[in-house]
């Protein structure tokens, strides 16, 4: 076992499996269990320990999730450490090596630091101290909580609080494992994604990491009126009232159950408006207390010039969510206007992407409008927002397809993380990346993880930044080294006129 020292105590690793040269150490506590009296509250500092913490094994997933990632452990009542992080270090290496704090996606509901995909073994053997963290989600973490006079107010946004608890404790522990704690990057995918972007926004956060990593940002920060709505409509189908004594009295999974119900109406009622398309219910709450501005606001604001930002996004987003059934069929015309209706979007937009999609469904027009207004066209307005206010920007788009029996797989969401992991192997992602990796797709693995440990080293993944003298390099990533130029996504040029309209979930 390899030991090494924190500030709460001694934890101890062992050398990773499919690497020798690197040691991992899983579910370190960085806050303590917010479970009883700390509950709906900030993440408060874990308990010290006596002795060397033996950490083989993950921590506990936050509590409890409806859905279940492939391979990802499922929470059970008295798992309460659920605030824990995993570290993946190159042994013996003896210097001040850049730092990858990975945040998992999940629209705000699940997932958890476990899952397969994410292990850092691949990315620390390329020179990179690489943290996974888990935080609270669901009503736990994103849910508003209301508190009469005289109450402790609970804040918003707990889950991005306790993210920010995992990034001080890594600013003050992560050189015993070798990294260098100023030259952090916090990375992050869909909803992990974009609470990487609220980070950047965020005060509290401020000088915790230097530069960020957004992949697939997702289109949906709360208001305070919509969060209160939703409170409103979980505490009811909780049979509790919307106060902070009622929220506290139903379980977590209570809480769950009452979130799936709220969800399954919107999904079962066509005239519920935005929601029933897709309906996560959750997300950070922008302009509270912490969180001033939704982050593309922020952005274009300056709000995080200093921080370099890599963005990426892959071409075909929404097919994902269509393969495994989490949002609606729109098969009609009739049913094409209402989506467009009901996103705020012009009746025009639709129409200029049939025409630049000879011969494709409705159903495709609808997935290929929904994954750019949700994903792809927030991600590049993001990296772009931050380029004009005068940070550091570099842009890139995932393409790589598979054509197999039947279907092919597509680029769409959630494919390209398995890439930069180096992760293709695990047999639980072999759904997203369409079977046994070839040769191929193990050089394009191979380049997308040295950007990345690139880029957390450097600040420059290895093409021009958004903005350049040279054009506005876009990054392709696709099995064809010979993709990997700059172009412009001709999908992009109807929402110049458009607009973007951002979405409360």
């Amino acid at each position: 076992m390899n030991v090494f020292t924190t500030a709460a105590g001694a934890v101890a690793g062992r050398r990773a499996v499919r690497d020798p040269g690197v040691v991992v150490l899983r579910g370190i506590p960085y806050a303590a269990p917010p479970f009883g009296a700390d509950r709906f509250r900030a993440p408060r500092p874990a308990a010290p320990w006596n002795g060397v913490r033996d950490c083989a094994s993950f921590g506990a997933v936050a509590p409890p999730q409806s859905a279940e990632p492939p391979g990802a452990p499922v929470w059970s009542p008295g798992d309460e450490d659920v605030l824990s992080l995993n570290v993946w270090t190159p042994d013996g290496d003896g210097g001040r090596l850049p730092v990858l704090v990975w945040i998992h996606g999940g629209a705000y509901v699940f997932g958890s630091s476990a899952q397969p995909d994410f292990d850092g073994t691949f990315l620390a053997g390329h020179g990179v101290v690489v943290v996974t963290l888990n935080y609270r989600l669901g009503f736990e973490g994103f849910g508003h909580v209301p508190t009469a006079d005289g109450e402790e107010t609970r804040p918003d946004n707990r889950g991005l609080l306790d993210q920010i608890a995992a990034l001080r404790w890594v600013r003050d522990n992560i050189a015993s494992f070798g990294g260098d704690p100023g030259r952090v990057t916090v990375a992050g995918q869909s909803s992990g994604a974009t609470s990487v972007a609220c980070l950047m926004a965020m005060d509290a956060a401020r000088g915790l990491f230097r530069r960020a990593l957004s992949h697939s940002a997702v289109n949906a920060c709360a208001t305070p009126e919509s969060a209160a709505r939703t409170t409103a409509e979980v505490a009811a189908a909780a049979g509790v009232p919307a106060t902070y004594a009622g929220l506290a009295s139903a379980s977590p999974k209570a809480l769950v159950e009452a979130s799936d119900r709220v969800a399954e109406g919107y999904r079962r009622d066509p005239g519920s408006g935005h929601r029933h398309y897709d309906p996560a219910i959750y997300g950070p709450v922008a302009g509270v207390a912490g969180l001033p501005a939704d982050p593309l606001t922020a952005c274009a604001a300056g709000a995080s010039r200093e921080v370099d930002l890599m963005v990426c996004h892959t071409a075909e987003e929404y097919w994902l969510l269509d393969a495994v059934g989490s949002c609606a069929k729109v098969t009609t015309e009739q049913q094409l206007t209402a989506f467009a209706a009901d996103h705020r979007l012009p009746r025009s937009l639709p129409a200029d992407y049939r025409a630049l999609m000879p011969g494709a469904s409705v159903n495709e027009i609808y997935l290929a409008v929904y994954g750019d207004l949700m994903f792809g066209e927030y991600s590049s307005r993001l990296a772009e927002s931050h380029a004009r206010a005068g940070g550091r920007a570099y842009l890139a788009r995932f393409v790589r397809r598979r054509d197999g029996h039947g279907a092919p797989v597509r680029a769409w969401h959630c494919a390209d993380i398995p890439f930069a992991f180096g992760t293709l192997d695990d047999e639980n992602v072999r759904f997203l990346v369409g079977g046994n990796p070839g040769a191929a797709d193990r050089e394009l693995a191979a380049r997308m993880a040295q950007a990345w440990a690139d880029f957390a080293a450097t600040g420059d993944p290895g093409w021009q930044p958004v903005g350049s003298v040279t054009g506005d390099a876009v990054r392709i990533w696709d099995t064809s080294p010979e993709s990997g130029g700059s172009g412009w996504d001709d999908f992009r040029e109807p929402w110049r006129a458009a607009g973007l309209p951002l979405r409360a979930p």
